[in-house]
């Protein structure tokens, strides 16, 4: 026993509990839970009309007294299991808009709609990948006596790309308050789209919404570079939502067009600082608005909404960007295990979170984000369902749901999280297991063979 692994004496000790039985259950219940949340309490469920005792449950008869549950992590880095949910919830999201279901009219998919991508601009060369990576004839060297261009192909996967051919010459204060003012500049190229369209029909801009309504999901990504760009479905509806249709002069045309427009036109000014000034930032140059159309000409809607149900998954170090814990010490950004172009993004949110005019900002507690503070995938109201009611849903289909004349009595306390070493072993496996049998599933579908 002293030559196995801790893991696996671990896993051993609590297969030989007498309690093991139920708290394989508990891990089973929470899919395999890489990182779950222990509570402790009770929920009494009572007749609200006779005052009747219909259901009772304490943890006091659990394993150690306490019950586990989903810690719910979108990351795969850090809970494949729950990832997996949260993907499958975030492609029934963005579906739903795009084709209809859950409580989504499926007439919205021959509604006006656009994938749009909008990038960050330039700030500073980076090396590339795929062909010649910065190519030029003169040659030359930038003022600090490093190379203008770059003539090596470069693997997708290799360390350099997306790294600064001249470390000096970025202009890493740009990048992190571009980050942090990403979420406001998209609010104004929403404002200002709507305004487009509006002044495009000769529409007094306060009626606009007595007219039509704009309905978008967006979701954000951080290229090699570690700057975000974000992906986008725009919906126009008529004034009540995705149950109205559009006027007669919403076409998908006039709404690419208001798109290309805004990107281009819409500017926000960082606060005045002594040390940077004032900014001005823009989208970048690359714009990419396409139609969505039922007949199969552009971008297949399962596979835009699969898309985005991926990349709501990922973590730094898929991405390579920021870490997916956060930093609360400048000592941290040292011994984080980032390329070094990262490490001077995060040093740049650390000096310029100090200044007391990007206070607000609050650019040290999301040094960890590269100093972006929006949210991954956000969504207009009037889009589709929300994550809330998808979970609600999975909870009324299990069984969870609350009765409707019942009364809930609840008292929970937080009293740790994690796994043992073998109850950890013992949850990858049955993760493992849970996802094996999806895609056998998956697999019978596609092949006819499912019954």
């Amino acid at each position: 026993m002293r030559q196995l692994p801790e893991a696996d004496r671990d896993a051993i000790r609590l297969a030989q509990d007498p309690d093991f039985p139920r708290l394989l259950e508990q891990i089973i219940a929470t899919g395999g839970c890489s990182h779950p949340v222990h509570l402790s309490g009770s929920t009494t469920t009572v007749d609200g009309t006779t005052g009747e005792i219909l259901h009772h449950y304490d943890t006091r008869n659990e394993p150690r007294e306490r019950l586990l549950v989903r810690c719910r992590n979108r990351r795969a880095s850090i809970c494949p299991a729950c990832s997996r949910l949260h993907a499958g919830d975030t492609y029934h999201l963005v579906r739903a808009g795009l084709l209809g279901g859950k409580d989504v009219p499926a007439s919205v998919r021959h509604r006006p709609r656009l994938f749009v991508t909008l990038t960050a601009p330039s700030f500073g060369p980076v090396h590339r990948a795929g062909a010649n990576c910065r190519p030029r004839r003169d040659g030359g060297t930038c003022e600090h006596g490093r190379p203008l261009g770059c003539c090596t192909v470069h693997r997708p996967e290799a360390p350099i790309v997306g790294q600064p051919l001249c470390a000096d010459c970025y202009d890493y204060t740009a990048h992190v308050l571009w980050h942090a003012h990403a979420s406001k500049l998209w609010d104004r190229f929403v404002i200002d789209v709507r305004r487009r369209l509006a002044s495009s029909i000769g529409l007094i801009q306060s009626r606009f919404a007595q007219e039509a309504r704009l309905s978008f999901a967006r979701v954000a990504e951080y290229q090699k570079r570690g700057a975000v760009h974000v992906h986008a479905v725009i919906r126009l509806d008529g004034p009540t939502g995705p149950g109205d249709e559009p006027p007669a002069w919403g076409t998908a045309e006039l709404l690419m067009d208001a798109v290309r427009a805004s990107a281009q036109r819409v500017r926000v000014r960082t606060p005045y600082s002594s040390a940077v000034g004032e900014l001005t930032l823009r989208w970048g140059a690359q714009i990419d608005a396409r139609p969505l159309r039922t007949d199969g000409d552009g971008p297949d809607d399962d596979a835009v909404a699969a898309y985005v149900a991926k990349y709501v998954t990922k973590g730094a170090s898929d991405t390579g960007a920021g870490t997916d814990y956060r930093l609360v010490t400048k000592g941290d950004i040292e011994s984080a295990a980032v390329s070094e172009h990262v490490r001077t993004l995060m040093r740049t949110c650390w000096r310029l979170g100090g200044l007391p005019e990007y206070a607000p900002l609050r650019l040290r507690a999301w040094v960890h984000t590269l100093g972006y503070r929006g949210h991954i995938l956000t969504k207009s109201r009037a889009y589709s369902t929300t994550y809330a009611a998808l979970r609600a849903e999975r909870a009324h289909h299990q069984g969870h749901a609350d009765l409707p004349d019942a009364i809930n009595e609840r008292h929970w306390r937080y009293v740790g999280s994690g796994h043992t070493p073998g109850a950890a072993l013992i949850a990858a496996g049955i993760a493992e297991d849970l996802a094996e049998s999806r895609r056998l599933a998956l697999t019978a579908v596609q092949e006819g063979e499912w019954c």
